[in-house]
């Protein structure tokens, strides 16, 4: 299980293949929220703390690579819960 609180402000996110996924805004929740600087769209958006393999020398390195990473962003970190009719 990774240490949240080893997720710093701006840290660089990486895919495994050690290409640039994003930036931290910050953490929230279970969710890592990556800078607007990094989207395509101007917004927001949610890295699920599960898809984090390593936190070290600040940077934060996924278990998958950046293609894949970037598949799992979310527009906010409830996106993922409107699947489960038992959750909300």
């Amino acid at each position: 299980m990774i240490d949240k609180s080893k997720i710093t402000e701006h840290a660089e996110i990486l895919g495994s293949c050690g290409r640039h996924v994003g930036t931290v805004d910050h953490v929230e929740g279970d969710f890592i929220k990556l800078t607007r600087s990094d989207s395509e769209d101007g917004q927001h958006h949610y890295l699920p703390i599960s898809a984090v393999a390593s936190v070290e020398e600040g940077k934060v390195t996924t278990t998958m690579n950046h293609q894949a990473a970037r598949s799992l962003l979310q527009d906010s970190p409830e996106a993922g819960l409107g699947a489960d009719p038992t959750l909300g």
